[in-house]
């Protein structure tokens, strides 16, 4: 495992690096690049992969300037920090996420093994992972957990650009997520199918939206652990060693 740092057309991202093997491109959550998160890489990259973890919201600092410095299992903890992330969300523009994952996946292929390459992104990570992946024909698997926003009405919406790619793709989405509707989840469906794609869009019950992230309250053991599964099998079909 290794620390590095990605150059792209307004920057620096921040990376982190772990593994050997095929690739896999992380996409965090919007709470940061963190040991929570690095962990998880470090999961993934034990299946057989290589996983590049950036600090996709280095418009906005560093790692650790957006990152929680407090304990996010404090009652209120996890809210309170939510204050400060609309605006650093908001510098994350399609045509931004597309040039980022250029300089992204670039990286990531002079470190993995293979051109072809995975993708897996947690809560508004999951929509830079379907831009991601309908950006690159060679990312040939996709994953979201509890991802927002990824079928809306507007034009730009992630699921619109589906139609050009060309990976498998899992979705495990939180129940009741108001920022994942089940209209959403239904729009994003029909998306898939349209597009002739190998598709599983599921909501996994009682699972809360942030589910994966066991430094937060939001962790629900039952729904992440059934992300790693359905991630690995997944990895297994598409890229396998």
């Amino acid at each position: 495992m290794t620390r590095l740092d990605v150059q792209t057309s307004d920057g620096t991202a921040e990376a982190y690096l772990t593994g050997s093997g095929p690739g896999v491109l992380f996409y965090i959550d919007a709470i940061g690049l963190r040991p929570q998160t690095e962990q998880m890489a470090d999961r993934i990259a034990g299946w057989g992969y290589t996983v590049l973890v950036p600090n996709v919201l280095y418009r906005s600092g560093t790692a650790a300037e957006t990152s929680p410095a407090g304990d996010l299992l404090a009652p209120g903890a996890r809210e309170a920090f939510f204050e400060d992330v609309p605006p650093r969300i908001a510098e994350l523009t399609p045509q931004r996420v597309a040039d980022d994952a250029r300089a992204y996946l670039a990286v990531l292929r002079e470190h993995a093994v293979g051109t072809a390459v995975a993708t897996v992104g947690y809560c508004m990570g999951a929509r830079l992972a379907v831009r991601t992946a309908s950006l690159d024909p060679e990312v040939v698997a996709c994953a979201g957990f509890h991802g927002g926003g990824l079928a809306t009405d507007a034009a730009d919406s992630p699921h619109v650009g589906l139609p050009h790619a060309r990976a498998e793709f899992v979705f495990g989405h939180a129940d009741g997520d108001r920022s994942m509707q089940p209209d959403a989840v239904e729009r994003l469906g029909r998306a898939l199918a349209e597009a002739g794609l190998t598709a599983t869009n599921e909501v996994y019950p009682d699972a809360p939206h942030g589910y994966t992230m066991n430094d937060t309250s939001m962790y629900q053991e039952a729904g992440a652990e059934r992300s790693f599964s359905e991630l690995k099998a997944l990895l297994g079909r598409t890229l396998p060693h």
